[in-house]
């Protein structure tokens, strides 16, 4: 590829199954966002606690090339996602709606042995495979995925307590009985 070439830029589709089809093998630079609701995506929609009206997230995708010193230029794909989901919280085991955003970069390389030469030191930008049927729907998906937090929690002091078995309901039952001794229960059995 010459460097002084201008290389056509591509409109992405907004539609799912587009998106899981890229052909990121092509000397073209592409552009895209759109709005994926949460049944688009069947691994973020399996952590869903439940789906409410205006869950989902906003994508935004742009490739460039940048020259690489001493090599062809590499091309780039800087994706952003940001939306809502709702979760478990795990303080009161309440649905949770969660704003999530992640950014992230990459440098789209032709070969697995190339991903693994990559710089480990380099934390700005990570290496992706090219290929002609690139899934950019199951890296918009893998991004939502690592944006959630491990432990979903409501905001501090938001929760609402969580009546369980161990909690308030029976403490004052059990208070009235005393448990009995456990080695009064031994000298009985040695008795017998």
């Amino acid at each position: 590829m010459n460097r002084n070439q201008v290389l056509p830029q591509v409109e992405l589709s907004t539609d799912p199954k587009a998106l899981s089809r890229i052909d990121f093998c092509a000397p073209q630079s592409y552009q895209g966002s759109g709005f994926l609701e949460i049944s688009a995506l069947p691994r973020v929609a399996e952590e869903a606690s439940s789906i409410e009206p205006g869950d989902g997230f906003h994508w935004h995708v742009k490739t460039h090339f940048a020259d690489s010193p001493g090599s062809e230029p590499q091309q780039v794909l800087e994706l952003a996602v940001k939306g809502r989901i709702h979760l478990v919280c795990q303080s009161c085991l309440q649905d949770c709606g969660l704003d999530l955003a992640q950014e992230s970069r990459f440098v789209m390389v032709a070969s697995e042995g190339e991903a693994d030469a990559f710089p480990m030191e380099d934390d700005q930008q990570e290496p992706l495979v090219a290929s002609q049927h690139f899934d950019l729907l199951g890296l918009i998906e893998d991004e939502i995925l690592l944006s959630m937090p491990l432990i979903p929690k409501h905001p501090e002091g938001t929760c609402k307590p969580h009546a369980s078995s161990f909690g308030d309901g029976g403490e004052a039952a059990d208070a009235s009985e005393k448990p009995q001794n456990p080695f009064n229960i031994l000298k009985n059995m040695k008795k017998n």
